[in-house]
């Protein structure tokens, strides 16, 4: 049993609340998962910027003179933004590649949490009010994000274990349920040229949404493709740059309830995660039907 939630916002006047309004939702699921606990946050994107945000169990080492290393390494300047465990640097979108590449060498216990235009994720054990905490994400502001609140039943309660987990560029996905054919599915991914950093199941969901959307598929077709080829039941979330969406597998034993009104689209495990929005008790709410995709896309 895990706990998700997503917020698109319609109304560019609610982009300052975002991280508040998502921390208070990610809160109200707690006892959902109580093991850790993440966030995904989408910015505007800054043009010609990218972001890179990696994590550090050793922070106070790795993080002093990353920025500057790195701007080094790649010939291009970064910046850097350290908060708690994590550390988000800014750097010319055409030096993402690289900086991945030297970030292995430059620190090479640094993970990477996400990349891309927008995305900056968040993710560490503990409860959600804590982890949310860490980061400050009740001040961040942001046009979109996702959450979640892990129960572990597949694999160990580590960082690298919680979601987000993100496989692509500004790509992320969160999930409640379980895959029987990961391993297989993981398998054919590699092959593939996909990597994979932990044995989680819900790594492998994002990566062959991310090797769908490689191969030219849209959104939406990349999530129904989840219904034919990944085995189990499964509810997920997936955030990109500039979409998200929902999905939940044909028998959808999975609790998930949706809002709309002219302001966001909201998404919560349970209903109650969404009551402290503006216009909730206004707005269109409902249950994603089994075995439909849902996204919204700007």
């Amino acid at each position: 049993m895990c706990g998700i939630v997503g917020l698109f916002l319609k109304d560019p006047k609610l982009e300052p609340n975002l991280g508040a309004m998502l921390t208070d939702m990610l809160i109200t699921m707690t006892d959902r998962g109580p093991d850790s606990a993440g966030i995904a946050i989408y910015g505007r994107p800054e043009k010609g910027r990218a972001k890179l945000t990696v994590q550090s169990a050793t922070p106070d080492a790795d993080f002093e003179t990353l920025a500057a290393d790195l701007g080094k390494a790649i010939a291009a300047k970064v910046t850097g933004t350290a908060k708690d465990t994590h550390m988000v640097l800014e750097l010319p979108d055409d030096r993402l590649d690289a900086a991945r590449h030297a970030l292995r060498s430059l620190r090479p216990n640094a993970k990477v949490m996400s990349a891309g235009e927008g995305i900056e994720i968040y993710k560490e054990v503990g409860l959600p009010k804590d982890v949310a905490a860490r980061f400050d994400i009740a001040h961040m502001s942001g046009t979109h994000g996702i959450g979640h609140t892990r129960m572990a039943t597949e694999s160990a309660v580590t960082t690298m274990g919680a979601h987000p987990f993100s496989t692509g560029s500004d790509q992320c996905l969160v999930h409640n349920g379980s895959l029987s054919n990961h391993n297989s599915v993981r398998r054919v991914l590699k092959q593939a040229g996909m990597t994979f950093e932990t044995e989680n199941d819900t790594e492998v969901a994002a990566a062959f949404i991310s090797h769908k959307l490689q191969e030219g598929a849209k959104l939406g077709e990349a999530m129904e493709a989840t219904l034919t080829d990944l085995d189990g039941f499964f509810t997920f979330v997936v955030g990109t740059k500039n979409g998200f969406g929902v999905v939940r597998d044909p028998i959808a034993c999975k609790p998930a309830v949706m809002a709309e009104t002219d302001q966001y689209v909201a998404f919560g495990s349970e209903y109650r995660a969404m009551v402290n929005l503006p216009g909730i008790l206004s707005a269109r709410v409902w249950e994603p039907e089994p075995a439909t995709v849902y996204f919204w896309e700007r």
